[in-house]
């Protein structure tokens, strides 16, 4: 008889533990639960069951895909749910359904093409009698296989962007030709006329083709019904590829609530936030499960999936310090050979791959990788790509001598032990698609991207450190990535074994030539005695360490719930309400430690959504409205220049005129008049003035740095204070109110013939930051650090650790200001000061060239960091 009986239905398990103590009975899986893994499925089965939306963080090496299939197969027995286990790439889908099967956890596996799949075994997930494990283009996607889950388990949650954001986001290339001056031409009313003119041009300058520019909202919406007709065109015509094909359908009706941005090589139609609200295989389920080894701060989770608000699991005790395995971090950059000779980097990084055998390196674009594959991979290497091993990374472990160049992933490669031993990051994390990178480049709104950022460096060096024992050297090339992992902001916000790595690997390499370095990585890669005895160093570094979110991070998480809820109402064409949400989203972005020109751009958007209701309903106080959110983002954006670029033709009638006086320059003469009430008196003008030129003009470091301390007086800083003998501070500190801060390190006792070394870059780079949580608020926008010096080179290791902020200015040039601001007060002094206010004061000052926007660009001429494209 062929009939299969049933063997009766047992009860169902009390909770996710005694599931697995049943499943640990006839499984090839651990005998039991970590502490860790039952502390973890105790907090969600106790206090998150019925909450839509928990997010688990669980480092590599902790256990993760045993806890998030747990959670999945006991909501399958108890409940009798469908469940489907996404992860971001075919091979770690494969890797997973094969440790839920050693676990005992019934599962089918369904990625590739859908139409190849097995009928049974999709019938087994249907029926609740299987989890399925596929990857998320299988639920992000114009015509979703998997649309029936009732819960998701969503894997590697932090590196689904891309993923999530996709069916939304409509990319053509300029090789695409024809499609792309076709939408250009379309959008010619929504972009500044010059831009139009050098997107078209075959032969741009730098300048064009490696920014990233906005369309006016406002032009968009003018043109969309057009625009959406040359884009259906471009289909019809296959003009355009597959994927814009899909993310067309997706837009159609909604082009006008969506970003375009552009760039010489592409362009991008998007919103700003996914709207999944109203995309019914991700939103319908009853429960999403976020699993993670990096979750952060700041509403990233919240952005990337479209949820207004995800509860969090936090890191289970014990993890919060410890990581996974053993990473050496090494910039050769810094060392005291290459750093004098950057042209030698290459050879020797090819030597070091040689001697490694294998080797990912991990890449933000295509160009950084074709340039990396062309100058620093051995002769006679194979190179792979992603889509080499996307089946099977056997194609890469069981070769002598490869390396696999992964452009823009920094995760789902999983290279335990002696599979890899080596891992390149070559360039900054921070060019995903052309909105992640007008918002890091174009806005300079770094703080939103940050967790983004940092977690993609933590995933990226931990590509082949799968296990606590396991060991991997990561090198670390280009000047903005080391720059960005150097600052103490940065490596403070990390877990703290990648803060003490970093920090061991920095002090290591700063004062090391470039064969001590080889010779460290020999004794690292033995992993013997030798290298046992340093690694204690580490752990009693990493012992010490406390993570400390990043600036802004509570201003972030605090907004993002109406940040989703503004993009949601304006995908439904809901403008009233979605111009009450930004303003609520702007309340929350001011003040304190907030994001300026983050909220620049929300506050340009309101200008937008008001203008629109404005000429919708013709009421003036909205027009009155879209002025005032504009002059706040111009005031919020300054420093950048992405404003100007959107002097769009459809915009002139409604663009609020600009403003004649710089809104620095009268904060600066209101602090001249507060300052004058003590600095203007007969008795104290003229002997402080000669006291402070006379420092100005020696070397003496205490009456130099007061000298600076008077200068930002003289310039109407409110308030110009000294560093309080403390020697982290920096030397002055002004304060123009919300609109710009300066602070200065004056090495004015080192010689003319000395060298700039890349401590004092650092450290200057860190007096913004220093002073911001001194004041308990964040440093507005394009505020500098100057670091004054007669040293007449500089160090090439100071170059790669300088941030953007940071310039180098000469005693004389400190002196110049100084004699232009005295020669103001002087005149201001005669025309009796307490009867002129700001906007006489700005004359008088301007006649001197001593206003802010005429003597900060003097004293910014010189930026210590190296220019590098924008790709």
């Amino acid at each position: 008889m062929a009939f299969k009986r049933s063997s009766g239905t047992s009860s169902a398990p009390a909770d996710p533990e005694q599931l697995y103590r049943q499943l640990a009975l006839g499984n090839s899986g651990p005998e039991a639960l970590w502490l860790h893994q039952g502390d973890v499925l105790r907090s969600w089965h106790g206090d998150h069951l019925n909450d839509p939306d928990v997010a688990i963080e669980l480092p590599t090496g902790a256990g993760k895909t045993l806890v998030g299939g747990l959670i999945g197969e006991y909501q399958r027995r108890s409940a009798g749910e469908r469940v489907a286990y996404l992860c971001p790439t075919r091979q770690l889908a494969k890797q997973t359904a094969e440790k839920l099967t050693n676990y005992g956890i019934p599962n089918v596996l369904l990625t590739g093409r859908v139409k190849n799949w097995n009928a049974a075994e999709r019938s087994r997930y249907t029926s609740a009698n299987a989890i399925a494990v596929s990857v998320y283009s299988h639920v992000f996607n114009a015509n979703p296989a998997l649309d029936d889950a009732q819960l998701l388990l969503l894997d590697d949650a932090h590196a689904a962007e891309g993923y999530v954001a996709g069916p939304w986001s409509l990319e053509i290339n300029r090789d695409e030709q024809s499609a792309y001056q076709d939408v250009l031409s379309a959008l010619a009313d929504a972009l500044d006329p010059l831009v139009v003119a050098r997107l078209r041009t075959d032969t741009p300058d730098s300048q064009y083709r490696n920014s990233v520019y906005l369309a006016s909202p406002l032009g968009v919406a003018a043109q969309a019904v057009h625009l959406e007709a040359v884009l259906a065109a471009a289909a019809t015509a296959e003009k355009i590829n597959d994927e814009a094909v899909y993310a067309l359908r997706f837009l159609q009706g909604h082009i006008d609530q969506c970003m375009v941005y552009l760039s010489y090589r592409r362009l991008l139609i998007r919103p700003l936030i996914p709207p999944t609200l109203f995309h019914a295989p991700f939103n319908d389920p009853r429960r999403r499960v976020y699993m993670s080894a990096t979750l952060g701060a700041g509403g990233e989770l919240e952005r990337i999936f479209g949820r207004r608000a995800i509860k969090r699991i936090p890191i289970p005790r014990g993890w919060e310090k410890q990581g996974t395995g053993r990473r050496l971090f090494c910039f050769p950059q810094l060392t005291s050979d290459l750093s004098a000779e950057p042209a030698k980097v290459g050879p020797w990084v090819a030597d070091v791959i040689a001697r490694h055998g294998r080797a990912v390196v991990l890449t933000p674009d295509t160009r950084t990788a074709r340039t990396f594959t062309n100058t620093r991979i051995p002769d006679g290497y194979k190179v792979l790509k992603a889509e080499h091993v996307e089946d099977d990374l056997k194609v890469f472990t069981e070769e002598a001598a490869a390396a696999l160049v992964l452009n823009n992933r920094y995760d789902g490669i999983d290279l335990p032990d002696n599979d890899c031993r080596l891992v390149v990051l070559a360039g900054l994390p921070a060019r995903g698609d052309l909105q992640e990178r007008f918002l890091h480049g174009s806005l300079g709104a770094v703080e939103v991207l940050q967790e983004r950022i940092r977690a993609r460096i933590m995933q990226g060096a931990g590509r082949a450190t799968r296990n606590s024992r396991d060991f991997a050297a990561v090198l670390l090339l280009d000047d903005d990535l080391i720059s960005y992992v150097t600052r103490r902001d940065v490596q403070e916000a990390m877990h703290p074994e990648i803060h003490a790595e970093l920090d061991f690997g920095y002090t290591n390499s700063i004062s090391a030539t470039s064969t001590e370095m080889l010779d460290n990585l020999r004794v690292f890669i033995d992993h013997s005695q030798e290298w046992r005895e340093v690694d204690q160093d580490i752990v009693d570094a990493r012992d010490r360490y406390e993570r400390i979110d990043a600036p802004g991070s509570a201003e972030l998480q605090s907004s993002v719930r109406n940040e989703v809820a503004a993009w949601d109402a304006i995908w439904q064409g809901e403008w009233q309400r979605a111009l009450d949400l930004v303003r609520k989203v702007l309340d929350a972005l001011r003040g304190g430690r907030a994001p300026q020109r983050y909220a620049a751009l929300w506050n340009y958007l309101g200008s937008c959504i008001a203008q629109r209701l404005s000429d919708q309903t013709g009421d003036a106080t909205l027009h009155s409205s879209a002025t005032k959110f504009y002059e706040d983002a111009r005031s919020a954006g300054r420093g950048t220049t992405w404003l100007s670029h959107l002097a769009a033709p459809v915009e002139s009638i409604t663009a609020p005129t600009a403003t004649v006086v710089d809104p620095l320059d009268e904060q600066a003469m209101n602090g001249v008049l507060a300052n004058a009430t003590r600095l203007a008196r007969p008795a104290v003008f003229d002997p402080e003035i000669l006291r402070a030129r006379a420092a100005l003009a020696d070397k003496p470091r205490k009456p130099y740095e007061a000298a600076l301390v008077l200068l930002g007086q003289l310039a109407g800083a409110v308030p110009s204070e000294g560093d309080s003998n403390n020697d982290s501070a920096p030397d002055a500190t002004w304060i123009f109110g919300n609109t710009a801060w300066a602070a200065w390190e004056a090495k004015s006792e080192a010689e003319s013939d000395g060298e700039l070394g890349s401590v004092y870059v650092r450290q200057a780079g860190g007096h913004l930051r220093f002073a911001a949580d001194k004041r308990g608020e964040a440093a507005p926008g394009d505020s500098p650090a100057f670091l004054v010096t007669p040293q007449e080179r500089i160090h090439p290791s100071a170059h790669a650790v300088a941030e953007s902020h940071v310039y180098l200015v000469r005693p004389p040039e400190v002196l110049e200001v100084f004699d232009r601001l005295v020669r103001a007060w002087r005149t201001a002094r005669t025309r009796d000061l307490t009867s002129l206010g700001a906007r006489d004061l700005i004359g008088i000052f301007h006649a001197e060239g001593a206003l802010p926007s005429q003597w900060l660009p003097y004293l910014r001429s010189r930026p210590i960091q190296r220019n590098g494209d924008v790709v």
